[in-house]
């Protein structure tokens, strides 16, 4: 161990441990002990002090006893005369160091100094920091600051592409490069890489951050580059977001500290990048730093630590930058990032895809939002589809890329257009059974480009161009060129040409949709043969976790995947090709339940791969074990121009077909109070745990666990699950709802109209004080919620929430005629549920269990588990049209083979029937089974 690292880490770590204690006692006597203390936007407390010591640390008073055991931590400088090891020293120092360091900059934010200000810097994607109560708040919330500590959502985002491999690792970059060149090249290499960045840090007052702004690079969740301060400790996020991965990922403890330390080690791979003079502070923070198991490498002269022990290779590394090998500073840069991957381990696969952005899978999941739209292919407004097969090696012609119809260039801004993709590949160990395998990874990677953002599979695929990615020269010859690298880059073994055409000319388009069909087609009927009986295990598939962490889709021969693209062959094929894939057998275990489809390993792995969200899954029900997303019967709505409570409200309507001839109040998407008016009423029993969120405001909202509300994020608004709502988050609420009446008064039955009493949506943000799960000890027997015609939202106690994917058709109960109906994603009517497709997707989507709907691929309708629990296919009695037209033949053979020939034909649809009381008439009519069935629950 080098006594001159010691010597100048324990002595920084002396300097800042003091540095804390002195600004503690100052606001100690400003503010009180009481003073709240957070990081705001995160869980854990304070997360590095939290996951250490298990200290949870709420008000400031709470900081001394963490500033004592830092204290306790640190050691004397070493002494001239004689030598000892020092590691241990070091590593307590450092470890004192970052305790301190986390300590400052919670001080920090009650000052309101973080996250740091910096005048006229933009963030791309920026943070949650939109509070208006902030000093250093811009305009509109993502302008004037760095970044501060990672937002929760981009922890869970990210956090689960590191431990899983899909980004390899992360570096910390403290100080300033060589010159803005350098600065930009070694930022270029990692993103090339995959490898997310977190800067911070100066020399001499000069930062990379300031580099890299200065270079025009764009810096913030959208570009994985998170400037997190100029000041050397604001590191201390980086180690922090360390900390939260292992309680989030791994399930740890606070006060684990060991176990998050070797977690670190072992399955987050992260460095330390020092660029520029290293001080005392740095050499602290590195000590602090090397206890995660990460290594330090600098790009000046500095003693090093070669031997391994805490780190896996080495722990200190000096490689200054003229020294490096290479005919210039951009070659040398290049080499400096290969050797900090190298003493890390850091195991990076990359493909030298040509486009004109930023590439790589730590961009997968990135969303393009509307308003920085520049075109988009599928979704509601138009086709796109994509379609791989295989081909004879003479008949393919590699790296081939064709456009048939013309570019997207001529199109105005925000439209859309029709598109397909028609992939053909060629291979001496190619077979047909890989064609669906590799024909969904085009999902993958197509996400993999900045800017661009893909939604579902085969002819229901649905793809966004950005703004800034259409700006940068983006096209459509350049998804071709995606394929045709990453085809070749991951499925070498098997793949040896790959030709790309992309149509977007409506005749040649129609004619390749309807072939891809049929290829479809083929693909769903192979597993004819096969049931879930017949094998010992089944596989999962977890592809769209990108975009909901918590969804998992269990595949038997007998269910495939909801999105209708997986089946169990599928799902074997993708195995065989790549084992550590989106798809992996599952062992069944004991059989706990065979009729309703209940397995201990099938449990087991669902309460795994979704984060705990899912305890267990029916494989063959509708009706079980999934929890309602309402409200409790006291919350106040605004109905009408009236405060009324929703128990009320639903109870006096309860039992009567809508829409009915009112609307509540709700916030359209311009920030302005409007009504809905209201389709239908939702009264459920009231589950035995229920949520409770109280406001800064003092709103109060008891809900259920899976209820999504609006929830003011670096992206805007988006919902999340009530039971993963945080103290700190602000959510969107108006905090005098009873005077809403007198400023919006509403007429029964009026479409919703603008009211201009707020400009925006900012307005509306209101902060959570308190978030706990409580018991439902028999207070309330039923929940509530509410259908809306125009907005899929409304006002309940002030805040704004929801009426709830990636499927081919959503299955929901109509109890009222013993039977459930089906609607599928192409059908935009009214359905006799009183919703659309488009509400059903809020309710059964990203992973969300809501009893009596789920969402399903259209095939799983024709299997013989289909809700056999329940009942099976004679419980269908309302089916979207396209369904009986698209799948007659399929559809006639279930018929027969459910011994009623003539079922299709007692199937009410939307061209007969869009409400229940016409629906209950229609199947009185048709004399269809499920009136005599038993009851379904």
């Amino acid at each position: 161990m080098s006594r001159y690292i010691a010597t100048r880490a324990i002595r920084g770590a002396n300097a800042l441990v003091a540095e804390a204690e002195i600004m503690l006692r100052k606001t100690l006597a400003d503010k009180g002990p009481d003073t709240p203390v957070a990081f705001p936007n995160t869980a854990y407390y304070l997360p590095l002090i939290f996951g250490l010591t298990g200290q949870q640390v709420e008000t400031v008073g709470q900081l001394e006893p963490v500033l004592a055991h830092a204290r306790a931590l640190l050691h004397p400088i070493p002494a001239q005369k004689y030598w000892t090891p020092y590691l241990g020293e070091t590593l307590d120092s450092g470890m004192a160091t970052l305790l301190a360091a986390e300590v400052i900059e919670a001080i920090r934010f009650v000052y309101g100094l973080q996250p740091e200000p910096m005048a006229g810097f933009h963030l791309a994607g920026g943070t949650s920091f939109t509070s208006p109560d902030m000093a250093n708040g811009g305009a509109n919330g993502h302008d004037g600051h760095l970044n501060g500590p990672i937002d929760d959502i981009q922890l869970r985002t990210w956090g689960i592409q590191l431990v899983d491999g899909r980004m390899p690792g992360f570096a910390a970059i403290v100080g300033a490069a060589k010159s803005n060149e350098v600065a930009v090249k070694i930022v270029r290499e990692l993103q090339r890489r995959n490898i997310l960045c977190f800067l911070s840090g100066n020399v001499n007052g000069r930062s990379i951050i300031h580099q890299l702004a200065e270079e025009g690079v764009e810096l913030g969740y959208d570009t994985y580059t998170v400037p997190f301060g100029t000041d050397t400790i604001s590191a201390i996020y980086a180690l922090g977001f360390a900390v939260r991965s292992a309680l989030t990922f791994g399930g740890m403890k606070g006060g684990m500290a060991r176990d998050i330390l070797m977690y670190n080690k072992e399955r987050v791979f992260a460095f330390v990048l020092a660029l520029g003079e290293v001080d005392d502070l740095k050499y602290a923070a590195a000590a602090g730093a090397i206890n995660f198991g990460f290594p330090v490498i600098a790009d000046t002269v500095i003693p090093e630590i070669l031997p391994t022990g805490i780190t896996t290779y080495e722990h200190v590394v000096s490689l200054p930058f003229n020294e490096i090998e290479g005919a210039d500073d951009l070659e040398r840069a290049e080499r400096l990032v290969q050797k900090c991957i190298e003493v890390r381990g850091v195991k990076v696969k990359v493909a030298n895809v040509p486009v004109p952005v930023p590439y790589g899978s730590a961009f997968e999941g990135e969303v393009v939002r509307k308003a920085d739209m520049r075109i988009e292919f599928g979704g509601k407004y138009s086709r796109c589809f994509e379609f791989l097969h295989m081909a004879e090696l003479d008949e393919v012609t590699d790296g081939k890329i064709e456009v048939v119809g013309p570019g997207f260039e001529q199109v105005e801004a925000q439209g859309h257009m029709d598109v397909g993709i028609v992939v053909e590949v060629a291979g001496r160990g190619m077979q047909k059974d890989f064609e669906p395998v590799l024909e969904r990874q085009i999902h993958y990677f197509v996400n993999g480009a900045s800017g661009i953002q893909h939604i579902g599979q085969r002819d229901i695929a649905w793809i966004r161009v950005s703004n800034a990615a259409a700006d940068k020269g983006f096209n459509l010859e350049h998804f071709g060129k995606i394929l045709h690298a990453r085809l070749h880059a991951d499925f070498g073994a098997i793949v040896d040409k790959v030709q790309v055409t992309i149509y977007t000319e409506p005749a040649p388009m129609q004619a390749w949709l309807a072939k891809a069909r049929e290829a479809y087609d083929y693909r769903n009927k192979r597993l004819s043969d096969l049931t879930d009986d017949s094998v010992s295990e089944f596989f999962s598939c977890v592809l769209c976790q990108s975009f909901a962490p918590d969804h998992v889709c269990i595949v038997s021969p007998e269910r495939l995947g909801l999105c209708g693209a997986y089946n169990w062959l599928d799902c074997k094929a993708s195995y065989s090709i790549n084992p550590t894939g989106p798809n992996q057998p599952i062992k069944l275990g004991s059989n706990t339940d065979d009729r309703k489809g209940y397995w201990t390993g099938i449990n087991q792995y669902a309460q795994n791969a979704s984060h705990g969200k899912v305890s267990e899954v029916a494989m063959y029900s509708i009706m079980e074990n999934p929890m309602t997303a309402c409200l409790t019967a006291d919350a106040e709505v605004v109905i009408d121009g009236r405060v009324t409570t929703i128990g009320e409200w639903v109870d006096t309507h309860y039992g009567h077909q809508g829409p009915f001839d009112a609307s509540v109040l709700t916030l359209n998407d311009a920030g302005q109070i409007v009504p809905s008016q209201i389709l239908g009423v939702h009264r459920n029993p009231a589950p035995p745990f229920l949520v409770q969120l109280e406001t800064k405001s003092g709103q109060r909202l008891i809900l259920t666990p899976n209820h999504p509300i609006a929830v003011d994020r670096p992206e805007g608004q988006v919902w999340i699950r009530a039971d993963e709502i945080a103290v700190h988050d602000r959510v969107y609420a108006v905090k005098r709802i009873r005077e809403l009446p007198a400023l919006v008064p509403i007429p029964a039955g009026v479409a919703p109209r603008s009211n201009q009493c707020m400009d925006s949506l900012s307005s509306f943000l209101d902060t959570i004080t308190e978030a706990v799960t409580i018991q439902n000890d028999g207070q309330y027997e039923s929940v509530y919620n509410l259908s809306l015609l125009d907005i899929n939202s409304y006002l309940a106690n002030g805040l704004l929430v929801k009426n709830c994917g990636c499927f081919e058709c959503i299955v929901m109960l109509i109890p009222e005629a013993n039977g459930v109906m089906v609607v599928n994603r192409e059908d935009t009517s009214m359905t006799p549920a009183g919703m659309t497709f488009s509400t059903l997707a809020g309710m059964a989507g990203g992973g969300l269990q809501t009893p009596g709907v789920m969402g399903v691929g259209k095939f799983y309708l024709v299997s013989p588990k289909f809700i056999s629990a329940d009942g099976g296919f004679k419980r269908v009695v309302w089916m979207s049209s396209v369904l009986k037209q698209t799948m007659a033949d399929e559809l006639q053979a279930v018929a027969e083979r459910e011994g009623d020939p003539d079922l299709i034909g007692r199937i009410a649809d939307e061209r007969s029937v869009t409400t229940v009381d016409e629906l209950l008439a229609w199947l009185e009519e048709h004399n269809h089974p499920a009136l005599v069935m038993d009851p379904i629950f």
